[in-house]
């Protein structure tokens, strides 16, 4: 009886257990994908904060990782850093008034009417006191020591033109192989898909030879531009994909509306394709905005028309003793396409479940 009796606890028992370990799975993945995104974020902030150092601490290899200024004490009209030196009753502030090799004067800040006293040591190896120090003025100097609005726009216009030409064709393409028959469409298809495997390397000659000797688009954002209005393959191949797992039954019942085929595709597919398109939208423009290499050797000779990526390179070589001045240019050049990433994102979840709702 006293069996009988607790099995009706049992169910209970079990689904508080149940719920303890999906609060403790949660929050196991919670912790793991915290250290991971920390991780991935570590750079950035490091580079961030080193962004907002004085040159002189940027120069010092024992700086602390905080942007900090030294310490100052004015003594008789002068300047002089501030040291932490341990002694019997504890750690104490000095100014280092005449430093040297064995021995060097000091001062205690906080007695001063003492006057200075001889200290034995390396003062090399002391600790400098430091306070926190935000150098925000390293941002409007990288901004204005190489033109940072024309590089912007350049880049800009480059990633936006070269989207909107590779989605448009490379949706139409896709559209074709996922829904067209036509003679030799796998032959075809397979072709494009080989075009991924071929190293850019073996068609960088020829392509820069009809490019510039042929066509004399040498120093124009023409050889940049014009090939992405014409797809790519691995947008083609997303997008296709896609577009198969889109049910023939919708374009059926748009078509007994009365509706063609480009008005079916515009009007149907390409509405259900949305997260497909965003991501073909993002790729495509992060690949834009940091491709470096086109640029360099298409637009040599023409530097006003230069993208960041480019003008980036140009600005490390100048100033390569100032690390704070090229770190704030970089932090500068990533906030554009991390805003539009996390824009995307949401557009991109949105378009998802919208997608799923409606199917």
């Amino acid at each position: 009886m006293a069996n009988i009796a607790a099995i009706p606890n049992h169910p209970t028992e079990w689904k508080i257990a149940q719920q303890r370990r999906r609060i403790l799975n949660r929050a196991a993945i919670t912790l793991l994908t915290i250290i991971v995104l920390c991780g991935y974020l570590m750079p950035l902030a490091y580079g961030f904060l080193n962004s907002l150092k004085s040159p002189e601490q940027s120069a010092d290899i024992r700086a602390p990782i905080l942007p900090s200024e030294s310490a100052k004490y004015e003594y008789e009209g002068q300047s002089y850093d501030v040291y932490e030196i341990p002694t019997d009753a504890g750690i104490h502030q000095y100014a280092l008034i005449d430093p040297g090799r064995r021995s060097s004067t000091m001062l205690d800040i906080s007695n001063p009417d003492a006057g200075t006293f001889e200290w034995e040591g390396n003062w090399r190896n002391l600790t400098p006191v430091t306070s926190v120090s935000f150098h925000w003025e390293n941002y409007p100097e990288a901004w204005d020591t190489i033109a940072f609005m024309r590089l912007l726009t350049n880049t800009l216009m480059y990633a936006t033109i070269t989207m909107i030409g590779t989605l448009i064709a490379s949706s139409m393409v896709a559209y074709g192989f996922a829904r067209f028959n036509f003679p030799l469409k796998n032959v075809l298809f397979l072709v494009l898909m080989s075009t991924i495997i071929l190293p850019p390397a073996v068609t960088l000659v020829p392509t820069y030879a009809v490019f510039v000797k042929v066509l004399g688009w040498g120093g124009t954002w023409l050889p940049l531009i014009v090939p992405q209005m014409f797809g790519n393959a691995y947008n083609v191949f997303l997008l296709r994909q896609y577009f198969l797992t889109i049910p023939r039954e919708m374009e059926e019942a748009a078509m007994v509306d009365g509706a063609g085929r480009i008005r079916t595709f515009v009007s149907v597919i390409l509405p259900q394709a949305v997260p497909a398109l965003t991501a073909v939208a993002l790729f495509h423009f992060f690949f834009a905005w940091n491709d470096f290499f086109g640029p360099l050797i298409y637009l040599a000779g023409n530097r006003q028309a230069n993208p960041i990526t480019v003008g980036l390179t140009e600005f490390n070589g100048l100033y390569n003793t100032e690390p704070q001045l090229i770190l704030a240019a970089a932090i500068i050049s990533m906030i554009l396409p991390l805003t539009i990433f996390f824009l995307a994102q949401r557009v991109f979840i949105q378009g998802i479940v919208i997608t799923g709702v409606d199917k």
